[in-house]
């Protein structure tokens, strides 16, 4: 009978530097597919990627790959000659800003409609850029560089969520610059709200976003305080008594606006000239629309679209063929609406947050910074910028930026005047009367008044 001998196996013992080393080498790659996962979110940057792909240089792209490499000194050189030939981008500027500051800054966000509105969305940047460049050419705050990340959620709701979800998980952002159209700022909201993250939205007026919550602010005036400017400029100056409306019934910083200018037409004397005119209805005719306006006698016409689809309202005004005196809200006051409309939108009187006439001295120095006018889009996402630096000022935690702008005693000095807050997060603040006028072929918002 064959005896089994067993033999005793034993397992080395490592030495502790080898857990040290195994340890490193987990947290390397685990700090490596984190990175991956942040690149892989395609709608943000902060100079990794072009968002912008519109007048792209061979430098700004340059410049991103160096970025994305790690290699700051070349982007930083690359964005600058890339400055030089496309003055007017923002996102340039911006990304220069940020390898500035690579190794000390402090974060926040702006979220704009890049995927739906090009032209909005540079606006809103040259405002954040112009702020950004400034206080960090003076030394940043409090010794810390402003870095800036921009998003693109395509004026979408939904995708205004899902970009809030990801910049509240993100503990370096303290505070987010946006959003553009009313129903993405009202999409998102809810959700820098519970997660104690301040917003501050440059553009969107729907009344609805007034008290959602104490980390949500705007730098434009509410739906009722302009359309009540509006509707008195309607009435004691154009001397217009019966309008008609027509308004993209899914807009809703739009639909308040008009909710608001009939309440104060109306209560001022004004009568409502009954028509059924809906911009986003998919059989939509302008023509039709503008004669039964003037069959039922009205002196004017309301209009008001979404700012992603301005093409309606220009096409209502080229059918009115200047027969109506024309009125809108904010959203009209864009580039498209001169070239597209030209003659067809002579006349048109419009309410704004802003006019470069209120502020000339900073109308000038934007106006040679981007090379052209800026319109009130720029001022009020510089003065949403300004006000999140100077709340970062006395506090670089969210909540405390939070409780420094809901201060009463909180104001700075930015583009459309002394900034401060009213406790629904509004700003406080008076709008301007602003008319479309025309120099031969060239066509200019012109402003008539600064309402009191």
């Amino acid at each position: 009978m064959t005896q089994t001998t067993k033999v005793k196996t034993e397992i080395p013992r490592l030495p502790p530097i080898f857990f040290i080393f195994l340890g490193g080498v987990c947290l390397f790659l685990f700090s490596r597919l984190q990175a991956t996962i942040k690149s892989g979110w395609e709608r943000a940057s902060i100079g990794d990627r072009v968002l912008i792909h519109e007048n792209l240089t061979p430098d700004k792209q340059k410049g991103i790959e160096a970025f994305a490499k790690g290699d700051y000194k070349q982007a930083i050189a690359s964005f600058k000659f890339s400055l030089l030939q496309q003055p007017n981008d923002p996102e340039t500027l911006i990304y220069l800003n940020n390898a500035q500051a690579i190794n000390n800054y402090l974060k926040i966000a702006v979220s704009v409609p890049i995927g739906s509105n090009v032209n909005v969305s540079q606006e809103i940047l040259r405002g954040v850029a112009t702020a950004q460049d400034e206080i960090n050419q003076k030394g940043g705050i409090n010794g810390k560089k402003l870095q800036v990340e921009i998003v693109n959620d395509e004026n979408n709701p939904e995708i205004a969520q899902k970009v809030a979800q990801e910049l509240v998980k993100d503990r370096a952002v303290l505070g987010v610059v946006g959003h553009n159209a009313s129903n993405a700022s009202l999409a998102a909201a809810p959700i820098y709200q519970q997660a104690g993250l301040v917003m501050v939205s440059p553009t969107s007026f729907a009344n609805n976003l007034s008290g959602i919550g104490q980390f949500i602010f705007r730098t434009v005036p509410t739906s009722k305080v302009m359309a009540e400017a509006l509707a008195d400029y309607t009435l004691k100056t154009a001397r217009k008594t019966k309008i008609a409306f027509c308004y993209d019934s899914q807009a809703p910083d739009n639909v308040s606006f008009k909710d608001e200018f009939l309440a104060a037409f109306i209560s001022k004397g004004g009568q409502l000239i009954p028509t059924v005119c809906d911009l986003s209805t998919p059989n939509f005719n302008p023509t039709a629309a503008v004669n039964e306006a003037i069959n039922s006698g009205a002196d004017g016409l309301f209009v008001a679209s979404h700012i992603d689809r301005v093409e309606a309202a220009i096409s209502l005004a080229t059918a009115n063929q200047n027969r109506l005196a024309l009125f809108s809200s904010p959203t009209l006051y864009n580039i498209k609406t001169l070239e597209t409309g030209q003659q067809a939108v002579k006349g048109l009187i419009l309410v704004a947050p802003w006019h470069p006439q209120v502020n000339p001295y900073l109308a000038e120095m934007m106006r040679q910074r981007w090379r052209g006018t800026v319109n009130w889009r720029t001022a009020t996402a510089y003065d949403a910028t300004q006000a999140i630096i100077a709340g970062l000022q006395q506090g670089t935690e969210r909540d405390r930026l939070q409780q420094t702008l809901h201060s009463p005693e909180f104001t700075v000095s930015g583009a459309t005047g002394t900034i401060r807050f009213a406790p629904s997060g509004d700003r406080i603040g008076n709008p301007v009367i602003i008319q479309v006028q025309s120099s031969g072929s060239n066509y200019e918002f012109a402003m008539l008044s600064k309402t009191p």
